[in-house]
């Protein structure tokens, strides 16, 4: 009788598209004008992504929608946070303020928006011609997710 052998690439799946976005919007504005531009209802999600490091745990804040009609979810996070250190000050004046990206490798971006359960019909094109034509995004285009080493920080 032959065995079955399923490794663990077997069940990954990268169906999503990954972009990014330059913008010095506040997240709750961007995210209401994404909503009216691509015609989505993305809300604050209450479960933050938390990252640990050896200096503490930075929290990104995410809004998120579940369109069931398309199966598809559209998540904005924010790529960077600031934390205070949980290490012991050493001067009297010193603070340690922490800045954490959440991908690294995309440390300009200010946004992330992650587009789940995509098909080939997907146009990320329109998507991004769209987002472009908000006031204050500066730059928004499509990230190749195959080098990313921090992929797994928007896994959850």
């Amino acid at each position: 009788m032959a065995n079955l052998k399923l490794t663990f690439d077997d069940f990954e799946s990268n169906d999503f598209e990954l972009l990014a976005i330059h913008s010095n919007l506040k997240d709750f504005k961007l995210t209401f004008l994404i909503n009216l531009k691509l015609n989505v209802l993305m809300a604050k999600n209450d479960n933050e992504i938390s990252i640990k490091s050896s200096n503490g745990t930075g929290k990104f804040s995410r809004f998120s929608y579940d369109d069931f009609n398309q199966d598809i979810t559209w998540e904005l996070i924010k790529n960077q946070t600031n934390f205070n250190s949980n290490q012991n000050n050493t001067g009297f004046f010193s603070e340690n303020n922490i800045t954490m990206n959440l991908i690294p490798e995309l440390k300009i971006a200010d946004y992330l928006l992650k587009i789940d359960n995509i098909d080939s019909s997907f146009k990320s094109e329109e998507v991004i011609k769209k987002i472009s034509t908000i006031q204050n995004v500066s730059t928004i285009y499509k990230v190749d997710t195959t080098n990313l080493k921090s992929i797994n920080n928007l896994i959850f």
